[in-house]
């Protein structure tokens, strides 16, 4: 299962746009957690082998921005395919496949 998310703090008076700090605190539990992710500039996504797994790893990462903003914005997808691994990595091969095909 892939679970792609963002988690952003709100309602704070930092004085400042950039969010980069407390959004790093959600991204240290990710790369903790030992599942295979990716991080971009709007979404970071994770692999795990089940739902519970997943979305224990994303409920933790709320907590984590949870501490430093009295309000935080979740956004989710998941792509639940039971009984395959390796798609964080096997998805952007197949489309990169594609692309070099004449």
């Amino acid at each position: 299962m892939l679970f792609a998310f963002s988690i952003a703090p709100a309602g704070g008076d930092s004085g400042t746009d950039s969010v980069s700090e407390i959004v790093a605190e959600a991204v240290r539990v990710v790369r903790e957690s030992g599942l295979p992710n990716e991080t971009t500039s709007m979404f970071t996504t994770i692999e795990s082998e089940t739902w519970d797994e997943g979305m224990d790893v994303v409920k933790r990462a709320v907590e984590a921005v949870q501490a430093h903003a009295p309000r935080v914005s979740l956004v989710l997808k998941a792509d639940i395919r039971p009984g395959h691994s390796g798609q964080l990595k096997a998805k952007v091969d197949r489309i990169e496949e594609a692309l070099h095909k004449e």
